[in-house]
């Protein structure tokens, strides 16, 4: 039987650890959990759903030797046969080049026909009365510093393909995502992603370790536990992540009905527009569940791990994270229009633990 809790007291988490009180140990939970084998189903980008990993951390810099990647090159090695992955090393491989090549469609595969916008906000055009009927409808903008997107170098260079929010925290180096999102052992994060600029805004940041629980999953009990934190190294100046950014505060969910502003990054072969999509929008409980529910039409695949921010301020971009795409079936309902409804796991106790896991280490 699913372990429920209680409606928690906002506890946003500042530069102190003694906010998250629950033990250190607590990050291990029960085994045997489900976990879905389509990722199709989930707001990840096809396909790209990864394993979870054992003890819940992995560093990147216990990568065994550098393997083959995009063109028969090798990752750079230290010279003792491991690999290293810095945040030079993110810089120079996601190049503006492979970076276009990694969104191209598959040769002699059209392009998408649909876009971000559901069909019918297509009506509001002729029939402004019907937009009361009408769920919210997610719109293209610029994006914002603290959220941007996954690439991942292991196995296949694929698209970006799920997003990821900077947290505030006490180095300046963590972010956020769904736990179905990790990323593999040699990823990089790009804040406020610019499909084929030169450069990007606020460049390419290597993940150095991730944190989830073992057996989080997208079914069942394990839906729950679909988030996933991540340390970023610094860049080349040295300079931690959020003081380029700036950073989210962490806060435990407050209630199943709250007003909040949703930014992700829908994959390419799903919005061919590849931007920023956002969302301003109240969110419900999804019903027989621990989690939240929030209807806003565009939040296709690759929209895993876009926050849901309350307190949202216009003018540093930034807010309170009280939930993510996540949970049950990877984010979404199944089916067709399954974009138009996105979930995320209740934020109490269990990411508290975690987040405190990955300040500990991190």
């Amino acid at each position: 039987m699913r372990q429920r809790w209680g409606s928690a007291a906002i506890v946003a988490l500042g530069v102190t650890l003694g906010l998250a009180t629950v033990a250190h140990g607590a990050v291990t939970t029960s085994p045997g959990l489900a976990k879905a084998d389509d990722a199709s189903e989930s707001k990840v980008e096809n396909g790209s759903e990864a394993k979870p990993v054992n003890g819940a951390v992995t560093k990147s810099a216990n990568a065994a030797e550098s393997k083959p990647v995009d063109g028969g090159g090798t990752m750079p090695d230290n010279g003792g046969g491991q690999a290293t992955w810095t945040g030079k090393d993110a810089a120079s491989y996601w190049t503006p080049k492979r970076m276009a090549a990694a969104i191209a469609p598959a040769h002699g595969r059209p392009q998408p026909r649909h876009s971000v916008v559901p069909p019918e906000a297509e009506a509001l055009a002729t029939n402004p009365g019907a937009a009361s009927k009408l769920s919210p409808v997610a719109r293209h903008f610029d994006g914002i510093a603290s959220v941007g997107v996954l690439f991942s170098v292991d196995g296949n260079s694929k698209a970006h393909h799920c997003t990821a929010s900077v947290v505030h925290s006490p180095r300046g180096n963590l972010i956020l995502t769904a736990g179905h999102c990790n990323p593999g052992s040699r990823a990089a994060f790009v804040p406020q992603y610019t499909s084929g600029a030169a450069t990007q805004p606020y460049g390419v940041w290597a993940i150095d370790a991730v944190y989830d629980y073992p057996n989080r999953g997208t079914t069942g009990a394990g839906a729950d536990l679909d988030f996933a934190f991540a340390t970023v190294l610094p860049d080349d100046q040295g300079r931690a992540i959020e003081d380029v950014t700036g950073g989210n505060t962490l806060a435990t969910t407050p209630g199943y009905q709250n007003d909040v502003t949703v930014v992700g990054y829908p994959s390419v072969r799903n919005d061919p527009q590849d931007r920023a999509v956002r969302c301003d929008t109240r969110t419900t409980r999804l019903s027989g569940t621990r989690q939240l529910r929030m209807d806003c039409g565009g939040f296709y695949g690759g929209t895993s791990g876009s926050p849901w921010l309350t307190d949202f301020d216009e003018g540093t971009g930034t807010g309170r994270i009280v939930g993510l795409i996540g949970g049950l079936n990877g984010g979404g309902p199944k089916g067709p229009h399954s974009d138009r409804t996105s979930y995320s796991p209740y934020f109490g106790p269990e990411i508290l633990a975690l987040y405190n896991r990955a300040t500990q280490d991190g």
